[in-house]
């Protein structure tokens, strides 16, 4: 028999079937590539979405130029929507599961998945941290800076990802991430006021902030895909149960110690929410979830870059329909950007696979040796 390495395919070995099982693996491998590609893509368009979104609903949610809501809470509130979209989800699979399969909410299996999903405590906690870095960096820089800081991410997210995940880019790849960030500062360079300063005055600790802003939410990024992958058959839902779990935790406790420093009264969460915050609140919460699986059936480079392409589309739909104006910062950021991206996911510049991937073996029909 020869066999498929990659589709376990078998067919009488003779001398007219080698190009046909060669033939077979390339449709393997197309239709394989085509679910990929069409759930990339449903995740881009999902997440341009919710993150053009975003923005407005911010805007929608101050009241006289500031927040009347706590924003601790607003993180409080999404992690709780997040766990109860898990549960729902989970009750709808136990409901659908087969005659003879456990039950993912049962006792011993909650407890077993428990133990084997504690690793989602170190994102969960890392995110808090970031959640937190975010209102802290706006004392140090401009917004402007901080949004042209964060875009250090993605060279530390590739960074991370080949120590951890041991995953390997070529050449153009590195060239292409260097072309994102270049992009993204050239676009962003525009929200800078012409002769001001990007640091407060007082920017004591300031370095070290930054250094931690872009470091922990792309070590939370690149650990979250490996915590997600390296269980990859166990459901989505019951890992992001444990994830959303812990982060509702670690936000509860920094609200209890909010109360420690100012009074009782700042443990009513639902102070200042309208229903704006609301729609931010659920917006935030289904981005969560979205991200959950571009960690786990795509990856984190993706996920940047569908969150850039968001950026543009929404300076875009600015221009539409609010009459702001496109600058030639915007318009060569986006050039760059789409260079980039053409040039990330180009098969050209794929690193090229082991010797053995794709080939025919010779397969002992008796014995199943190979």
């Amino acid at each position: 028999m020869i066999e498929c390495s990659a589709c376990r395919s078998k067919i009488p070995a003779n001398n007219n079937n080698s190009k046909a099982v060669a033939r077979a693996y390339v449709r393997h491998r197309s239709d394989v590539s085509y679910k990929t590609r069409f759930l990339n893509l449903l995740l881009v368009v999902g997440d341009c979405s919710l993150v053009g979104l975003q923005p407005i609903l911010v805007y929608m949610s101050k009241e006289g130029g500031r927040f009347e809501f706590s924003p601790i809470s607003v993180n409080f509130l999404t992690e709780t929507a997040k766990v109860f979209f898990a549960i729902t989800m989970l009750l709808i699979q136990a409901r659908q599961k087969k005659v003879g399969e456990k039950s993912l909410l049962s006792v011993s299996s909650f407890v077993q998945a428990a133990r084997n999903n504690v690793i989602f405590a170190v994102p969960a906690f890392l995110y808090a941290i970031n959640n937190y870095l975010k209102f802290i960096m706006q004392l140090y820089f401009n917004p402007a800076t901080v949004k042209m800081l964060s875009n250090l991410k993605v060279l530390v997210i590739a960074v991370l990802l080949k120590m951890i995940m041991k995953r390997r880019f070529s050449i153009l790849q590195w060239e292409a991430l260097a072309l994102l960030l270049i992009g993204i500062c050239v676009n962003q360079l525009r929200t800078l006021p012409e002769g001001s300063s990007a640091m407060v005055p007082v920017a004591t600790g300031a370095y070290l902030y930054t250094l931690i802003f872009v470091s922990v939410p792309s070590f939370a990024s690149v650990y979250n895909e490996y915590a997600l992958k390296s269980q990859f058959e166990t459901s989505i839902y019951l890992q992001n149960l444990f994830l959303y779990g812990y982060g509702a935790i670690f936000n509860f406790l920094a609200i209890l110690v909010t109360a420690i420093f100012k009074g009782p009264s700042s443990l009513d969460i639902l102070h200042g929410h309208s229903r704006a915050t609301m729609l931010l609140i659920c917006n935030n919460a289904a981005q969560g979830i979205l991200s959950s699986f571009f960690f786990k059936y795509a990856d984190t480079i993706l996920k940047k870059y569908s969150s850039t392409l968001a950026t543009i589309f929404t300076g875009i739909a600015s221009a539409v329909l609010f009459g702001h104006t496109l600058t030639i910062n915007f318009i060569l950021g986006i050039s760059i950007v789409f260079i980039s991206m053409h040039q990330f996911f180009s098969p050209l510049s794929k690193v090229k696979d082991g010797p053995r991937d794709g080939i025919l073996e010779v397969v002992d029909s008796q014995n199943s040796q190979s």
